[in-house]
């Protein structure tokens, strides 16, 4: 291969005129050049910039931070701290781990076992709804036993709660009447008591709940009077109990009035007498009238809530078997029946608002016939009164029930009173008659048979420990009661009077008002729970506006833009 090399002038043509060159040379030339273009591209661009441009990004960015902290500042997001552990000067930090991861370990069982038992539940209702497919036998008891229920609830409530009374009286060797310490009198029922010792070697006992209601020296005549008939028991129930369905937290600053069970150790030592006596196993009924605390003594010998409780009356429907331990088994049972011929005052206590007409007016209106007038005054803190009506106006203007026209709730204040009365809160108290006689249901044989085999002295001394350990109020903050004697009841189902329609349909909206009532019981509790936290002037207002809350505006049209110009409000 020859290559001419010609001479030609600079800048006139181009490399190839200049350069004969061969077409392999000039592939190889073309290929570097290739080359070396490639390898400026792929290189990469520098980074440096000018300071004026990094500062000014640098700016940027710090603003950025500074707007996101200001938004999250507005929002209430923390920045979550990051566990700084046990230090290793900490002493037993051994120990402290060891507790952390045992339970660590105990809530992942936890989860565990009721992840288990979610899908057992499953499991079951699976089963249920394959053998109601394949079996139409089983398919028609089912719909029988709904049936049934329905029938149930369309049953008169009365004649249910005789049932379950009766079953209870038949089913227990011991029966505990649980009175309310504010009227034990008025608690008695000589028909179920009449029941009892007919129905055959069956004992009798009665609690004094609430004892920390009344007065000590009204506490110790109460006991004295009671004990010459029947075993007497004192008795205070706690309301500070573990709950075995579900967790309640409680506010630390509200304190509860009676969180510590009084008399609980006596009764125990009774029932245990007894079951000596019988020699077996025995069953123990608890009965009485509505809210007089018959599911809170049976929650206080258990330690747990197993019983509904609350402050609405008549919330046991059913008797409900509760064993105490292998030899004493304790039964619940729904309130006794009242029979509308007793005192007005006796039927606003003792009547459950579930299953009877709610007249608020009149129940309280009876009530505070009853009262002392003077100790009224003081503990409601209204000016005197000439009757009824007067108080329940000055009362909802001092706790502010208006209607909507501006005129006092006289019935708002009503429902208030009668609420607060058959509660558990409110301080009263009764004097026993001033001559003990014997009950004209009972005989000295009978009254002997109760006592029989029991240690009275001891009794006497648990009692008399604890009226001591009870603090109850004193006199003048307490209200006199004057008691109206036994209240007859009614046991037999064909004594009860079928409704009428009508009836049955005002009773429905009594009770939905009842839900309101107790609510309202409940806030103005919980307001005077406070009391010893709060100031006075806080305590009032918050006292005021939970019952303002609470109380339904049940007024006519008319009635609403109607103004009383004859009288002051305030």
């Amino acid at each position: 291969m020859t290559s001419a090399i010609v001479l030609v002038p600079r800048g006139t043509e181009s490399w190839k005129a200049r350069v004969n060159l061969g077409p392999m040379v000039q592939k190889e030339i073309w290929a570097i050049k290739v080359d070396i273009r490639l390898k400026s591209q792929l290189k990469k661009a520098s980074k440096r910039m000018t300071c004026h441009k990094r500062y000014k990004i640098q700016k940027k960015v710090r603003e950025h931070h500074r707007k996101l902290r200001k938004e999250a500042k507005k929002r209430g997001h923390k920045k979550p701290r990051k566990d700084p552990g046990v230090p290793n000067s900490a002493p037993f930090k051994e120990a402290l781990l060891r507790e952390a991861e045992l339970r660590k370990q105990q809530l992942e069982e936890l989860k565990q076992q009721q992840k288990l038992d979610r899908q057992k539940e499953q499991e079951k209702k699976r089963k249920c709804e394959a053998s109601l497919d394949v079996e139409p036998s089983v398919k028609e008891e089912f719909g029988q036993s709904k049936a049934k229920k329905a029938k149930l609830a369309k049953q008169n409530p009365k004649k249910l709660y005789c049932q379950e009374l009766k079953k209870v009286i038949e089913a227990s060797d011991v029966v505990l009447e649980v009175l309310d310490a504010r009227d034990p009198l008025g608690c008695r029922c000589p028909q179920v008591e009449k029941a009892i010792i007919q129905g055959g070697q069956k004992r009798l006992v009665l609690v004094l709940n609430k004892s920390d209601l009344v007065p000590k020296e009204n506490l110790e005549n109460w006991v004295n009077y009671l004990k010459k008939e029947l075993p007497t028991v004192v008795f205070r129930a706690s309301t500070n109990l573990k709950d075995k369905k579900k967790i309640i937290k409680v506010r630390r600053n509200i304190p509860f009035k009676s969180e510590i069970c009084v008399g609980k150790e006596g009764l125990w030592k009774l029932l245990r007498d007894f079951q000596e006596i019988y020699g077996k196993a025995i069953q123990v009924g608890v009965i009485g009238f509505p809210n007089v605390g018959k599911s809170s003594l049976i929650n206080c010998l258990k330690q747990e809530q197993i019983c509904n409780v609350g402050i609405s009356m008549g919330l046991t429907r059913s008797m409900q078997v509760v064993p105490l331990d292998k030899q004493i088994t304790i039964i619940d049972s729904p309130s006794f029946i009242v029979s509308p011929l007793n005192s007005p005052a006796a039927l606003a206590l003792r009547s459950p608002a579930s299953i009877e007409v709610l007249r608020p007016v009149e129940a309280a209106s009876a009530i505070l016939s009853q009262a002392d007038t003077r100790q009224v005054v003081l503990k409601f803190t209204v000016p005197d009164f000439k009757n009824s009506s007067e108080f329940f106006t000055l009362l909802a203007q001092r706790r502010g029930l208006h209607q909507k026209g501006g005129s006092p709730n006289v019935e708002g204040a009503a429902k208030l009173l009668w609420s607060q009365w058959t509660g558990g809160s409110l301080g009263y108290y009764c004097h026993p008659p001033p001559s003990w006689t014997l009950s004209p249901h009972f005989n000295e044989n009978i009254v002997t048979d109760m006592k029989l085999g029991l240690n009275l002295e001891e009794l006497e001394k648990n009692n008399a420990r604890s009226i001591q350990a009870i603090r109850g109020p004193h006199l003048a903050s307490s209200i006199l009661f004057q008691s109206s004697g036994l209240t007859n009841g009614i046991t037999e189902e064909e004594d009860i009077v079928e409704e009428l329609p009508k009836q049955k349909e005002r009773k429905q909206k009594e009770r939905e008002d009842l839900e309101d009532i107790n609510s309202d019981q409940e806030s103005v509790e919980e307001a005077e729970g406070n009391s010893s936290i709060t100031s006075p002037a806080k305590e009032a207002r918050a006292d005021e506006q939970s019952a303002q809350s609470s109380v339904l505006d049940r007024i006519s049209e008319e009635e609403d833009d109607a103004y009383n110009f004859s009288t002051d409000y305030v």
